[in-house]
């Protein structure tokens, strides 16, 4: 026997006496109920000396006794003294299989259940909390079918069981089984429904309890106005206060804070502030409740002094205000708040973790993490999930490991963090264990963790467990929809997304960003841009990240116009402003051959690093190489350091604009200046500038001595240079490297064989001819696109399958005499067979991108200009063809081919011929 064992044994009667006729009552009474104060103060040892003092007790005095040991986490003691009880009755057995079940040992529960002599309806109850609370709901449900008799907690313990696991669909079903209910089951419901994000259910069963005969409280209240913030309806939260105000409830300190927090989370802060400022009470939440709204939408000031006017800060209060610093970005300030505070809850102290967090300062937050005086769940999610935020997925999941080894359960946050690292790591195998793990802790069904278990399966390429982890989701909210069309789409399931969002019951911007992004990276444009007009057209407003993809997909096929009506609708919904769209507008006007991208720029209030390469690279593609150069100094001048992106843009800006010396001093400047190796990408820019400026000797010796390994595209690059200047020695000892780099590209070939029949060495052609049959390399046919009134049409090189094939032709043929006459003269070097001059000219006047011009000037006003994208680089002599229209027609000519644009205008390219 134990110390503490022996002590409890000497000290205690082992009888709960009957009490004696002349015993005052009263006085029993009092004891005990001194005994549950003194338990729920924490005064544990005060209770004992009261229970020691006793000449009598009764039942309830050792249940009390028992179960305020198991309160206060001492349930050995409780387990003690409930042994040394000889006259236990089944209130003192419940009062133990209670303790153990708050301490969340259920063998113990288990134990004390099966030993109990007799058992009530509370036995039976505790017993069924304890397996809700452990998450096994079989056992649970096993035990609600066999009990003898059910009260409405009985009821009441099941539901929220399965409330708690998401299983809202059994919830229900055993709601609607009830043959009473109190306002407990109708809250278990609402906030069940509240938890999954299914906020219309939630309101519906308040409005049924409103019409039933169940007097509203606080609680319902606050329940039902969290339901109002999933729905985003401001005028059913004035429908609400309306309730509020006539039962007597708004006045309520706890009701006005939960209308306050529906303001806020409505995004009425103005609504919020008014309300706010005429409260006649307010508690911590309702002051943290306003300083957070006010941060959220970025009225920091404004936070600042409502937590200024707070006559006694808090912890609560202080913890609000260091989160609205981290916020903003404004961490010192709250690194002071946080040292401020004496004593910090485990509430303040994750919030500092998170705070260092999102600011990348890992290793503070690490610090910090490691120096709590205790953890809570919420404590492991929040370095678990800054560490995967930061790209620290392999340490996230070792501390995930570390969280499981510990014995405490993780956290529904804990587990999605963890699936997103495994899905950035492509784990699935561990991304299987941390499945298993949700099911053994019943934690499978949040809607959270299904959506985290879509995108992780999604990222590992495992389409079956995608489809199966869908499938059996008791609950798919809009997230989960969303993360299945995803999944589907980034795994090339394209018509299985799209018949997954026909299906949705509802759908979003997200469903509809989803979908239109889908289609927009399976290169099927034309569906994409359809789909967004439908979207629109159904009254939904586009998001950034929506216009961001469809401006991707403007820009991709050269749709001007599209684009333009895009922009228009950016200014209209006030995203003008916004960084990562301003930066997909550079991008799209630059792809359409568009000027108009340096306007964006120009006119842009704030840019980051992405926005300066952007428009580098449009400049570089467009020819506009000073203009490059010139940006690239005013970033300079402006403290933006640049990165390897940059540099690849600004060496590319240079190469196509011929800028050799410049070109030089950027590449050396890297690592002399500013400490950047160059990559393989930046070499392959350099050998591309010299080779265009006929430094091919030097160009072929910078690959050699170059200290990274060479890949097949910087000897594609010279490859190009050799044909260019037609070195054809140089382009087969290029042309050989590249085949022992088993480097079988269609292009290769081609540069190779259209060398040859320059030079009129047939033989040499079909030889290069036959290599592709045996390697199966099939030459790419020419193809050219033209948008006319949001249509785009294609055309191969002598295409008769248009609709105005006819018209087209003749109007080549009408303008190739004019040209003619005015100086133009057909290469006839680019012909790539063996036949006469005249079948020469005929199969170069039919070239695609001809084609598409012919139809374009069929199609557009007199003047307008025309856009024309071919995914092969054009020819010589399209290019000389382009100048001479762009002066016979008085038009703007843009060429899009697979290498740069070409703006053809009053008889010369920007390129300046230098491509």
């Amino acid at each position: 026997m134990t110390l503490v064992s022996a002590s409890l044994y000497r000290s205690v009667s082992t009888l709960a006496l009957p009490i004696p006729s002349h015993y005052p009552r009263n006085h029993l009474l009092q004891c005990n109920k001194r005994i549950r104060e003194l338990f729920q103060l924490g005064r544990v040892d005060e209770a004992r000396q009261l229970f020691d003092r006793m000449s009598q007790r009764d039942s309830v005095t050792w249940s009390s006794m028992i179960s305020g040991y198991a309160q206060n986490n001492r349930i050995t003691e409780a387990q003690l003294l409930f042994d040394a009880c000889s006259g236990k009755d089944v209130r003192t057995w419940t009062a133990l299989l209670t303790g153990y079940s708050k301490t969340g040992r259920i063998e113990e529960v288990r134990r004390v259940f099966e030993s109990m002599p007799e058992r009530n309806v509370v036995s039976w109850n505790a017993m069924i909390s304890a397996c809700v609370q452990n998450g096994d709901l079989a056992d649970g449900r096993k035990l609600f079918d066999e009990m003898p008799e059910r009260n409405v907690a009985s009821w009441n313990s099941m539901i929220t069981g399965y409330s708690h696991s998401c299983m809202m669909r059994e919830a229900r079903e055993l709601f609607d089984r009830m043959p009473e209910r109190n306002l407990v089951s109708w809250v278990i419901m609402i906030s069940g429904f509240v938890q999954i994000n299914s906020s219309k259910e939630a309101w519906e069963y308040f409005v049924k309890l409103h019409r039933s005969d169940v007097r509203l409280d606080q609680s319902v209240f606050v329940v039902a106005f969290l339901a109002i913030t999933g729905l985003g309806d401001l005028d059913l939260v004035e429908s609400l206060r309306s309730v509020c105000i006539k039962t007597g409830y708004e006045q309520d300190v706890v009701v006005g804070t939960a209308v306050l927090n529906a303001y806020t989370r409505n995004e009425s802060v103005d609504v919020a502030w008014y309300f706010f400022e005429r409260m006649p009470k307010r508690n911590e939440y309702t002051w943290t409740t306003m300083i957070s709204a006010l941060s959220r939408s970025g009225r920091l000031d404004d936070a600042i002094a409502v937590y200024a006017s707070i006559l006694q800060h808090t912890v609560s209060s202080r913890t609000a205000m260091m989160t609205a610093f981290v916020q903003n970005g404004r961490i010192q300030e709250a690194v002071s708040i946080f040292n401020e505070i004496p004593n910090p809850t485990i509430v303040t102290w994750n919030a500092m973790i998170a705070g260092y967090s999102q600011n990348g300062m890992l290793e503070e937050a690490k610090h910090l993490f490691m120096q709590m005086p205790a953890r809570n769940s919420a404590s492991w999610a929040a370095i678990i999930s800054g560490l995967v935020q930061n790209g620290q997925s392999e340490e996230a999941l070792q501390l995930f490991t570390n969280l499981h080894q510990s014995g405490n359960p993780p956290s529904h946050s804990c587990f999605t963090s963890s699936l997103f690292a495994c899905a950035n790591l492509g784990a699935i195998m561990i991304g299987k264990q941390i499945h298993a793990f949700t099911i053994k802790t019943g934690s499978q069904n949040n809607p959270y963790i299904g959506n985290g278990l879509i995108s992780m399966y999604a990222k590992c390429s495992s389409v079956e467990d995608v489809s199966q982890v869908f499938t059996v989701m008791g609950v798919k909210d809009m997230v989960s929809w969303n993360s299945f069309i995803s999944g589907l789409s980034s795994n090339n399931m394209l018509d299985d997304a799209h018949d997954t969002f026909v299906k949705m019951p509802k759908r979003d911007v997200v469903s509809w960003t989803a979908i239109i992004s889908a289609y927009v990276q399976a290169g099927s444009v034309e569906v994409a841009l359809q789909m967004f007009l439908d979207m629109v057209a159904s009254g939904l407003k586009p998001n950034p990240l929506t216009l961001t993809s469809v401006l991707s997909a403007c820009g991709g096929v050269g749709a001007t116009k599209f684009g333009e009506q895009v922009h228009g609708l950016i200014f209209k919904l006030g995203h003008d402003l916004c960084l990562f769209v301003c930066n997909a507008l550079i991008t799209m006007y630059f792809k359409c051959g568009s000027e108009d991208g340096l306007c964006i720029f120009h006119n842009m209030p704030e840019r980051d690093i992405v926005t300066w390469n952007a428009v580098l690279a449009g400049c570089a593609k467009n020819g506009l190489g000073k203009d490059a150069i010139k940006i690239f100094n005013r970033m300079k001048l402006e403290g933006v350091l640049p990165n390897e992106i940059t540099f690849l843009e600004i060496l590319c800006a240079c190469s196509r604009a011929g800028l050799v010396d410049e070109g030089r001093a950027y590449f050396n400047s890297m690592n002399e200046v500013y400490g950047i190796k160059p990559l393989v990408y930046h070499y392959t820019c350099m050998v591309d500038l010299l080779g265009r400026a006929g430094e091919l000797s030097e160009a072929e010796d910078l690959i050699e001595s170059m200290p990274v390994e060479s890949d097949a595209v910087i000897w594609e690059a010279l490859l190009g240079a050799c044909r260019i200047h037609k070195n054809i020695e140089c382009a087969e000892r290029v042309a050989k490297r590249l085949f022992q780099m088993e480097t079988y590209k269609a292009g290769t070939f081609v540069l190779l064989s259209n060398m040859y029949a320059s030079e009129a060495r047939w033989d040499k052609v079909r030889e290069i001819r036959d290599l592709m049959k045996v390697h199966g390399v099939p030459k790419q046919p020419g193809i050219s696109w033209i948008q006319i009134k949001n249509k785009l049409h294609s055309f191969h090189t002598a295409d008769k399958t248009h609709d105005h094939v006819e018209e087209i032709y003749s109007l080549l043929k009408k303008y190739h005499e004019q040209l003619k006459m005015m100086g133009y003269v057909p290469d006839t070097n680019f012909v790539l067979h063996d036949v006469e001059e005249e079948q020469k000219e005929d199969e170069l006047l039919y070239h695609s991108e001809k084609l598409a011009l012919a139809f374009g000037i069929l199609s557009s006003p007199k003047r307008s200009p025309i856009q024309i994208i071919k995914n092969l680089r054009t020819c010589g002599d399209c290019h000389t063809f382009m100048k001479f229209m762009s002066m016979v027609t008085q038009r703007k000519i843009i060429v899009r081919d697979g290498a740069r644009y070409h703006h053809f205008r009053d008889g010369s390219c920007s390129c300046g011929d230098y491509w």
